[in-house]
């Protein structure tokens, strides 16, 4: 025997290479070899092969140890491994590969590659694998530990400092360049707009952008507020009701004027044409002080009606949750400023639920619990672990860098927002509280809030379609290896990835009606359907068209500088503007959404990939079919938007990107 001969192959990608040197050895089911030294530069695509011969027999090789060290004289450069390649002689056909496609540094010590056969752990024939694999969720759980950011809400991973996550969890995203330039020239401008100067303002930043142009031309319309509820940034928290909330001092006399002449509040309700947004997640919560002003928040009900010419109207505005005679109930009958400003105080409250709840959230925070529990709980060499990572692994950088500036002192939530730094606490446990599994699953949300019955509910009838391509997506890949209920059920790594984000994530909170264990595949599939889906296509719907519904300040304030009125016929047209936020703290929360919504350079589409194991073996099929589906549904969007006038959400999976990104 001439000995092992072994490749190591360096990534491609211009930084791949250092100047150390890679020391390797074979860990084999008989014993393991003594280390060799690799004699050769790493360079970027490099492959150089050794020959590693043992006095010992090796047996088969299931393991392999991989030791940078650095060069005196050179840098100390992080390493970025393709694979490593073993033959058990010069003649043998036969190729073992070990990936790694990843970085690895000096400070890492020994790293163990295994080769790219998919197991569960009940599966492995060989005590060294398992071992393996359970020595290496223990160092992952020594290094990613579970901290909290707010008192009440999710737990998220125990850092303050991205370069403590290392190279694998660290990005460069390569994005647009936005012009904030003239947005930036308002920044100290500490003073009140006028509509000459908001329109002026628009010209310059909102001109080329069509959505932003219509929500300035129609933002005052009723249709419009009503469709915004359903098709804009925010289609999260509209639902049908069948019975008004005693909280609501609304009576049928009030609404009869707006509604068909024929019918009634209650027989609308009945036949299920009734609506309602109820912001009592902000109720009583302490707004901030912004230019050393106080600002307002209100916790508002808004009833909406769909009509029979096919639009969502909204009926009867409710400011605050108290009924009294110093909370009226504002209608489309009363003057003008009245009506116009209470539709401004609903949108003010979506911003709030919008950003905090909707976004960080649903899809942020959701995210980084099942990031953190699948690189807990879940070896590289699961399923799982390998289907999730592509969708969850940006959100550890992206959260981090968002609670040390953007929800920190002096960001924007803290100098420009009406949720400040008190606030983000307490609403962010609320709606933890509030989180419901079946609101997070797509089906069952809106069958629950009944947004199956509107025809113009674009939202829902593209997340559908795509959270279903999903799910087949998903069930295909579970089936690969999973044969029957009893293999999710007897999966100890599974149970206890599911348990930990149900404590760490959920806290624990069994009304929410997340799943504690699974004991069935379908069970399995739907959580799973429902990370993926929450952390790219709901990601897309409420992020990406942020900016087109905000640039024009009036449609969506980011703070109230006034209290809401307690009278009616208080408030004339030219008061209006005086209750929006300043020009600078405006301008701010601009600068910061520009950023925000503008989809990267190197934008991943949903469902691509470039992990190597999604190109190959089974899973090659599996990718195809759900790629080929998603462009058919892009294609249907694509052909029925092109006949909308009005705005349409972002569901098409040609916006949608594979992960949360910033």
């Amino acid at each position: 025997m001439d000995g092992f001969h072994v490749t190591i192959r360096t990534s491609a990608s211009p930084l791949s290479g250092t100047y150390g040197r890679v020391w390797i050895s074979l860990i084999g089911t008989l014993s393991e070899s003594p280390p060799v030294r690799v004699e050769h530069c790493l360079l970027p695509g490099s492959a150089y092969t050794v020959v590693i011969k043992s006095k010992e027999e090796v047996g088969i090789v299931v393991l392999l140890k991989l030791r940078l060290e650095a060069q005196p004289g050179f840098p100390d450069l992080d390493w970025h491994c393709g694979d490593v390649q073993v033959r058990r002689s010069s003649e043998d056909p036969e190729v073992e590969v070990f990936p790694c496609h990843k970085w690895i540094r000096t400070a890492d010590g020994n790293v163990e590659l295994r080769n790219a056969k998919v197991c569960l752990k009940n599966k492995e024939t060989l005590a060294i694998l398992t071992n393996h694999r359970e020595r290496d969720l223990q160092q992952k759980q020594q290094f990613i530990k579970w901290g909290k950011f707010v008192e009440g809400g999710p737990h998220c991973v125990d850092t303050s400092s991205v370069t403590s996550l290392g190279p694998n969890f660290s990005y460069m995203r390569q994005r647009p360049v936005y012009n904030v330039h003239y947005i930036k020239g308002f920044m100290e401008r500490r003073t009140s707009w006028s509509l000459q100067e908001l329109e002026t303002f628009f010209l310059f930043n909102g001109r080329e952008n069509t959505i932003a142009k219509y929500v300035q031309a129609h933002w005052q319309e009723d249709a419009f507020f009503g469709y915004q509820c359903l098709n804009g940034c925010n289609p999260l928290y509209i639902r049908r009701i069948h019975n008004l909330p005693s909280k609501l001092s609304v009576t049928s006399e009030m609404v009869r004027p707006f509604l068909p002449r024929d019918s009634s509040l209650e027989k609308e309700m009945e036949r299920g044409h009734v609506y309602l947004l109820d912001y009592e997640v902000l109720d009583q919560l302490p707004a901030n002080t912004v230019n050393d002003k106080k600002t307002y928040l209100a916790a508002p009900l808004c009833l909406l009606h769909y009509n029979r010419q096919g639009e969502l109207k909204p009926i009867a505005i409710q400011l605050q949750q108290a009924p009294g005679p110093q909370n009226p109930v504002f209608l489309p009958s009363d003057s003008a400023p009245d009506w116009l400003l209470a539709k401004m105080w609903v949108r003010n409250s979506d911003f709030q639920v919008h950003q905090l709840l909707s976004h960080f959230l649903r899809t942020h925070l959701i995210g980084e619990v099942c990031c953190t529990a699948t690189l807990r709980q879940l070896p590289e060499i699961h399923p799982l672990h390998q289907l999730l990572m592509p969708h969850i692994r940006s959100t550890l950088q992206i959260n981090i860098q968002a609670r040390v500036t953007l929800l920190a002192t002096k960001g924007v939530f803290d100098k420009s927002v009406a949720c400040g730094l008190e606030t983000i606490p307490l609403l962010l446990a609320r709606g933890t509280q509030r989180l419901r599994y079946s609101s997070m699953c797509v089906p069952d949300d809106i069958r629950v809030r009944g947004l199956d019955a509107l025809p113009i509910c674009y939202y829902a009838k593209d997340a559908l379609r795509v959270w279903d391509a999903l799910h087949r997506f998903v069930a295909g890949w579970i089936r690969l290896y999973y044969f029957d209920d009893k293999d999710v059920q007897q999966d100890c790594e599974l149970q206890n990835w599911i348990r930990e984000i149900f404590t760490e994530g959920f806290l624990g909170l069994s009304h929410i009606g997340v799943p504690q264990s699974f004991q069935t595949a379908a069970e399995m599939c739907k959580f799973v359907t429902m990370v993926i889906f929450s952390c790219s296509a709901l990601h897309a719907a409420v992020n990406f068209s942020q900016l087109d519904y905000n640039i024009w300040i009036p449609n969506s304030p980011a703070a109230m500088s006034r209290p809401p009125s307690q009278t009616k016929g208080s408030v004339s047209e030219e008061d209006i503007f005086s209750f929006l936020p300043e020009v600078n703290s405006s301008c701010h929360v601009l600068s910061v959404l520009s950023l925000l919504s503008q989809p990267a350079i190197d934008f991943v589409p949903l469902c691509h990939y470039n992990e190597w194991y999604f190109s190959s073996g089974a899973t090659v099929k599996l990718v195809e079919e759900v790629q080929r589906e998603l462009k058919m549904i892009a294609k249907d969007i694509a052909d029925r938007n092109s006949q909308l006038e009005l705005p349409y959400p972002y569901l098409s999976p040609d916006h949608i990107e594979n992960s949360v990104t910033i």
